[in-house]
């Protein structure tokens, strides 16, 4: 199973959480990673998760592909949540990509490659792309890809 981990791009300022919105900076971030992710997943089936965020929702939309919005993992969710959320580990043979909040998206990074919570920063836009492999009786997750917008071209 892959799964990525995105965190919204740079969303304004405002009093209600989760109406905060992308600034245009923000949609320049969110573009530049769907339009990377896109070669990088051409002809992989994929499932897209969004928290209720507007910020979060509109980071996911850069991608073209229909996508689930979830509560679960909503800011200050727990990261056993986007776990749940994500079917992690097993999954149903699609590439999940999760849309969501700091600091659950490098704690839950953090978990996976060293098996323990840390306050791993992530910048915004930013994702952390973990695959789960078997060898054997062996499993393995490896970090396929960390990358910020600003290091796409």
């Amino acid at each position: 199973m892959d799964l990525i981990l995105w965190r919204h791009a740079e969303a304004e300022d405002g009093t209600d959480d989760l109406e905060r919105r992308l600034t245009p900076k923000g949609r320049k971030q969110s573009a530049r990673m769907a339009k990377w992710l896109a070669r990088e997943l051409k002809d992989e089936p994929i499932r897209v998760i969004s928290s209720v965020a507007q910020r979060s929702q509109q980071t996911a939309q850069a991608l073209g592909h229909g996508f689930e919005v979830d509560g679960r993992i909503n800011p200050g969710a727990p990261v056993a949540s986007y776990l749940e959320v994500a079917g992690w580990p097993r999954g149903d043979g699609r590439v999940t990509i999760i849309v969501g909040h700091q600091p659950v998206i490098g704690c839950l990074a953090s978990l996976l490659l060293t098996g323990r919570e840390l306050d791993w920063s992530t910048r915004k836009g930013a994702i952390w792309w973990i695959q789960r492999r078997t060898r054997g009786p062996q499993v393995e997750y490896v970090l396929r890809a960390c990358i910020a917008p600003e290091q796409l071209y």
